[in-house]
């Protein structure tokens, strides 16, 4: 004993360490009832361990099904995991309790993956299981937490009026598992419940089906395994097989959405500044609401702005006397949503109120008003020269001097303007070194307000340069414009990589989105009667990324779907690659949208939806013996 002492010793000198980590999970030792227990009207359960355990995130982890009006109590006690059901137990069903990886030991969080225990309150045990994914419609995201349910009631209505039958929720990569499962044919839902009632009941909960009838069952196969060799982590000793049941199926992908919210009501209505107030209604709408002053003269009192749903409307006040009144009063007339779901025409009754009021504003302008006497005050003191400087009407003009051959220049104003005079706008050419006057357009952004375009035919290589004059543009509070000039080279298309894609199994409407990698929407594209879709201009040593929707209502946009009418949302598809583009470059694709499936398209580099780390063993003892000297 001595010179096994004295041997370790001289390998390693210095303080002794704790020992060998744990890297034993815990080990099942007994329930009760015993696992797949029949004929069971027991409403305690005790699952004991060989160690102290602990666990990890049990709502959000702890899957039982059937699922629970009230929902059961799960603790841990010592070695054992308690699990209580204050619920009448119903005949002749099995019950599952999945507890995925949440049970770790106490002291080195090892899991105690993929344990689920269950037993029956009949004479026989379900034990098939059905699995796959879901995915968000409109992107193809993982969706964690929602609950993934089966119905053996067949009708349509019994997804809003039945409780399902088993039920699971997805992981982080949203992936399900529902067990416990009979024999039989099903229809199979996803719900984001949130009022945890397990029936689709409201409009704002997330939802998923399949068409067709989901039919378990089961075989046996084979799957490869490894030994890993100890010594070299990157070497295997030997590869063997498994033999296992497989249940199926186990691919199933449910695409998630949330249907258009029908109901439209006023939400929000502010008063953000002095000369301005917004409206924010609940959802999209045909009309405009008509607005009446009560204690103001409505007529031609405003300029304004909405967005193309209708849903956020602001209003410009164009009197700057009516700006400065603290409060405004109106009557507006629109149509809303009623308790029978039909709309109607609806009076409210709005008092637009100003953040700061009138004396505090003028308390605050006086003290501005000094300030700046003060100052001037200061620099006359110090002989410095001192010119009123006339106040102009912003424009932030947006002109590149490196301009891409596909875009256009860009006027943008912090308020609405009231008169152009183009006339006063000037854009020219370099040709043998003279500038030389050359046409253009001059047009309002058709989607984003109080923008301005300046189109030309822009010619590859050449120079350009724009000249505004003073007072070209007027504001509606009486400003005008200063005088603005830029120069600018548009790029040569050997400046730029090309896209050309062959697509196969696109729906007779579909566009092309090529998107960045926070998957935003860069440029759009129809696909066309050949099946192609082209993408010119497109910038060097940049990540590209492409989605493909088919707009079954070519309307241009990606639509969600209805349950009521048995409409799905439109199916949107991913290039599972990245481009990273390379100047006077063309690539070529041949894209089949289906030669991959859904849940495996979507480039990782963009999910928002990371996966959670998969829990494992600590392999910390080889650490350890290495720093012991130990091979």
């Amino acid at each position: 004993m001595l010179t096994i002492i004295g041997f370790y010793a001289c390998a390693s000198t210095g303080m002794p360490d704790g020992g060998p980590y744990d890297e034993t999970p815990p080990k099942f030792v007994r329930a009760t009832p015993e696992p797949n227990a029949t004929n069971n009207k027991r409403k305690k359960i005790s699952i004991e361990f060989d160690e102290y355990i602990k666990l990890d995130r049990p709502s959000e982890k702890v899957i039982i099904s059937p699922p629970q009006k009230e929902a059961p109590e799960v603790k841990v006690s010592g070695h054992k995991v308690l699990v209580e059901f204050f619920d009448t137990l119903q005949e002749n069903t099995t019950y599952t309790v999945d507890f995925g990886d949440a049970i770790l030991d106490n002291n080195e969080d090892n899991p105690l993956g993929n344990f689920a225990y269950a037993f029956s309150t009949g004479e026989h045990i379900d034990t098939m299981e059905v699995s796959g994914t879901i995915l968000n419609a409109q992107d193809l995201e993982p969706i964690k937490g929602i609950q993934v349910g089966l119905h053996k009631n067949l009708e349509d209505s019994a997804f809003t009026k039945l409780p399902f039958v088993r039920i699971s929720r997805t992981d982080s990569r949203g992936h399900f598992t529902i067990r416990g499962v009979a024999p039989g044919k099903y229809r199979i839902y996803a719900l984001m419940d949130g009022n945890q009632n397990y029936l689709f009941d409201s409009k704002t909960e997330a939802i998923a089906w399949q068409d067709s009838l989901v039919i378990p069952s089961m075989a046996p196969a084979v799957r490869q395994d490894t030994v890993w060799n100890e010594l070299d982590t990157l070497a295997y000793d030997t590869i063997y097989e498994v033999r296992y049941t497989r249940f199926m199926p186990d691919d199933l992908i449910l695409r998630a959405f949330k249907e258009e919210n029908p109901m439209q009501y006023l939400a929000k209505s502010e008063r953000e500044q002095l000369n301005r107030f917004s409206l924010y209604f609940s959802a999209k709408a045909d009309t405009l609401p008509t607005i009446k002053g009560l204690d103001f003269d409505e007529k031609d009192a405003f300029v304004i702005e909405s967005n193309e749903r209708n849903d956020t409307i602001r209003y410009w006040i164009k009197d700057t006397l009516l700006c400065e009144r603290d409060t405004l009063t109106f009557q507006m007339d629109y149509l809303a949503t009623d308790t029978l779901g039909q709309l109607v025409p609806t009076t409210d009754t709005l008092r637009m109120t100003n953040k700061i009021n009138k004396e505090r504003r003028l308390a605050l302008a006086e003290e501005e008003r000094k300030k700046a006497e003060k100052e001037r005050k200061k620099r006359e003191r110090r002989g410095d020269t001192i010119q009123a400087k006339p106040k102009f009407l912003t424009m932030n003009v947006d002109a590149p001097s490196s301009l891409d051959i596909n875009k256009n220049i860009l006027l943008k104003f912090e308020e609405p303007v009231e008169h152009i005079d183009t006339s006063a706008i000037h854009l020219s050419m370099m040709v043998d070194s003279v500038w030389q006057d050359t046409p253009f357009i001059f047009m309002a952004d058709s989607v984003t307000p109080r923008q301005y375009l300046i189109l030309a035919n822009w010619q590859p290589g050449q120079e350009y340069q724009l000249h505004i004059d003073s007072l070209a543009i007027k504001g509606i509070y009486g400003l005008y414009t200063d005088k603005a000039e830029s120069k600018l080279k548009v790029k040569t298309q050997e400046e730029y990589g090309t896209l050309y894609l062959n697509i196969r199994g696109a729906g007779p409407h579909a566009f092309v989105q090529l998107l960045n990698n926070n998957d935003a929407v860069v440029r759009q594209q129809p696909v066309t009667d050949k099946n192609t879709c082209d993408f010119y201009f497109l910038q060097p040593n940049t990540k590209y990324y492409i989605r493909l929707v088919n707009d079954t209502n070519n309307n241009g946009i990606w639509d969600t779907g209805s349950y009521e009418d048995k409409r799905q949302p439109e199916e949107v598809f991913y290039f599972p690659k990245v481009w990273e583009m390379k100047a006077n470059f063309e690539f070529e694709e041949t894209w089949n949208l289906h030669a991959i499936p859904l849940d495996r398209q979507k480039p990782d580099e963009i999910k928002k939806q990371k996966p959670d780390e998969a829990k494992k063993i600590k392999d910390r003892n080889k650490e350890r013996a290495r720093k012991l000297g130990r091979t």
